[in-house]
């Protein structure tokens, strides 16, 4: 009896079946993943709230970024020598887009590369502000990346505080519960002005008592259009470094919060029931 073939003509008749049932066997390679130093969700604001000027300037400073040789720097200069970037614009509870999917970023060229697809992309502007399911959405993308890595960040921006989905709180909690890291980009141009009605003043503290965590969590914040590019290179290359001006791990400082995290939600109801 020739058993390799028999043992072979086992194996068809037992995948065969499986077919059949709707099933599969997957090799284990199919599995691997590609390692990197970071995964990196960059989770930006497109509420109607910034207007165009502001909103193009916003996206002009990321397109920018990863043009900036401190960028790529940045990202040879660690052990693997490469990132994993997605690029996700957010608004309210429903609104959330993949504009560039996960990219690997290893040097100068695939940089560029990334850059003018972001460039080539349309901006959306959508209405309300959920950064609680910003932050969902863009933790469940880390499920699904292909890669690996001792690291994922979500960095997120935004010109006001949640006032729409579930508590910020909550859905910062759970993400953080993942060990995902949260940095913030705040950007507060338009309080004290009528535009700026959903804005408030405090909005770093917001970020920092009631948005960001991790180890090493922080906050940049954008005061003027002008400083969108600088802020923007400065934090993803502390970002990629793994450093901070200030390690602020929010979750652990036993310390009464500054800032009601709920401020968003009840000026929205405000506006609701008195327009005027």
């Amino acid at each position: 009896m020739d058993v390799p073939r028999a043992i072979g003509g086992v194996v068809s008749l037992f995948a065969a079946l499986l077919a059949g049932c709707g099933l599969f066997v997957v090799p284990p390679t199919a599995h691997a993943q590609q390692q990197v130093d970071l995964e990196l969700v960059l989770a930006v604001d497109v509420s109607r709230s910034m207007d165009p000027d502001e909103q193009q300037l916003q996206r002009e400073g990321y397109i920018g970024a990863f043009l900036d040789r401190e960028i790529v720097d940045a990202i040879r200069s660690r052990v693997l020598g490469r990132i994993a970037v997605a690029y996700v614009e957010w608004a309210g509870a429903a609104t959330q887009q993949v504009v560039v999917p996960w990219t690997v970023i290893s040097d100068a060229a695939s940089a560029a590369a990334f850059s003018a697809r972001l460039a080539s992309a349309p901006i959306a502007g959508h209405r309300r502000t959920s950064i609680s399911n910003a932050l969902t959405f863009s933790a469940a993308l880390f499920e699904h990346s292909g890669f690996s890595s001792t690291r994922r960040v979500i960095d997120i921006s935004g010109d006001g505080p949640n006032n729409q989905g579930p508590g910020v709180e909550a859905a910062r909690d759970a993400v953080l519960a993942r060990g995902i890291v949260i940095n913030g980009l705040p950007i507060v141009l338009k309080y004290g002005t009528p535009a700026g009605f959903f804005e408030i003043p405090d909005l770093d503290a917001y970020y920092e008592d009631c948005v960001i965590g991790g180890f090493g969590a922080f906050i940049v914040s954008v005061r003027a259009p002008e400083e969108f590019a600088s802020a923007i290179r400065r934090k993803m290359v502390m970002e990629i470094a793994g450093t901070a001006p200030e390690l602020r791990p929010v979750q652990m400082m036993q310390r009464e919060a500054r800032t009601d995290c709920y401020v968003g939600e009840k000026r929205w109801n405000q506006y609701m029931w008195d327009p005027q």
